[in-house]
């Protein structure tokens, strides 16, 4: 029984892992991409926008140069469980977005929250998992 336990947590972190991965993929091709004209994933309606909608455009890039970086040191490190504080961050964007668009009196594309939602909760997913192997790994390997 133990076992069928062990198999099946190991499917579920596996899961887990993919979806990390293939999240990270996608936050750093929409962000890179929304410089873009043609590729962007998101609409960028330009007449509703104006010049704001490079603010954003620019805010996007950076996160996405932001979010290589933070890979890189998580596994330089080693410690993968940093994942969860950039999850909540890009959660905490939901009401960033909301707002800026609020004052702007500038409508932001529906797949944006989306996005951030994914991609959020997929950091924090991977970030909390990896926290409980290493942490059953020492509790075990003492």
């Amino acid at each position: 029984m133990n076992n069928q336990n062990s198999k099946f947590l190991r499917v579920i972190k596996f899961i887990a892992d993919a979806n990390f991965y293939i999240s990270v993929l996608i936050l750093i091709y929409g962000c890179v991409t929304a410089i873009s004209e043609s590729y962007t994933i998101f609409s960028f309606n330009e007449e509703l926008y104006g010049i704001m909608h490079n603010n954003l455009r620019m805010a996007l890039l950076y996160m996405g140069m932001t979010e290589i970086v933070i890979c890189l040191y998580c596994y330089a490190t080693a410690q993968p469980r940093l994942m969860i504080f950039v999850g909540y961050f890009l959660l905490m964007m939901l009401g960033s977005l909301a707002f800026y668009g609020k004052i702007n009196n500038v409508p932001i594309d529906a797949a944006i929250p989306v996005f951030f939602l994914y991609t959020g909760l997929s950091h924090i997913v991977y970030g909390m998992l990896t926290g409980v192997e290493t942490a059953k790994a020492e509790k075990y390997f003492q």
